[in-house]
């Protein structure tokens, strides 16, 4: 069976509310007050987690640890994935400088850019290396994730760079089309995409 991508997206909604009651020292919650917490509805989120298997009793709810650490393992965050982020612009050195990730189990292990005036700049303890060095480093670093936020124009190179480097899951933020393997996860996020999602909202209330 397929798990729809977007009952794995709430996943990590629920994981973030989890986390929030455990440190309220909730120890049951029902699914109704998980949802509320997540906002999303109690019939989604026993359906998203119906995919998974079967968690919790009913009549009594779910032990909170016991599904956090549950969801963690579905995730993935039950582990340590290393990240390399190619791209040193705003974007980029604003996600190098992003306390966020290490809480959640991503540890940053390089940075590339192909501008020798950010190549030797640290970031929260992340050097930033040439992006000649992507394929040799990459797989020094045992990189797991790359994230890219280079210009349009050079994505697709940087992809392939970090593909022979045996980097099975790219995070794109360059604003075009990738290629990548058969094999080979790709998730892009397109921040102008979801900005005109919000002033289509907008442009309706004024009318």
């Amino acid at each position: 069976m397929k798990i729809p991508d977007i009952a794995i997206s709430r996943m990590f909604y629920y994981l973030r509310s989890l986390k929030r009651i455990a440190n309220k020292g909730i120890t049951t919650i029902s699914s109704a007050d998980l949802a509320d917490d997540s906002g999303i509805t109690p019939s989604i989120v026993r359906k998203d987690l119906s995919y998974f298997g079967q968690f919790g009793k009913r009549g009594i709810g779910y032990n909170v640890m016991e599904l956090m650490d549950s969801v963690k393992q579905i995730l993935g965050l039950n582990k340590q994935w290393n990240m390399a982020i190619c791209g040193v612009g705003n974007l980029g050195s604003a996600l190098l400088s992003y306390k966020g990730f290490v809480d959640q189990g991503f540890k940053l292990v390089a940075a590339f850019d192909k501008d020798v005036n950010k190549v030797g700049k640290t970031y929260e303890n992340t050097r930033v290396l040439h992006s000649s060095h992507i394929l040799s480093e990459s797989r020094k670093r045992s990189v797991d994730i790359a994230a890219i936020a280079v210009p349009a124009s050079f994505a697709q190179e940087v992809v392939d760079l970090f593909i022979k480097a045996r980097v099975k899951t790219i995070l794109n933020f360059a604003p075009t089309k990738i290629s990548v393997p058969k094999g080979t996860k790709l998730k892009n996020v397109d921040l102008t995409n979801e900005l005109v999602g919000l002033t289509h909202f907008l442009s309706k209330l004024q009318k």
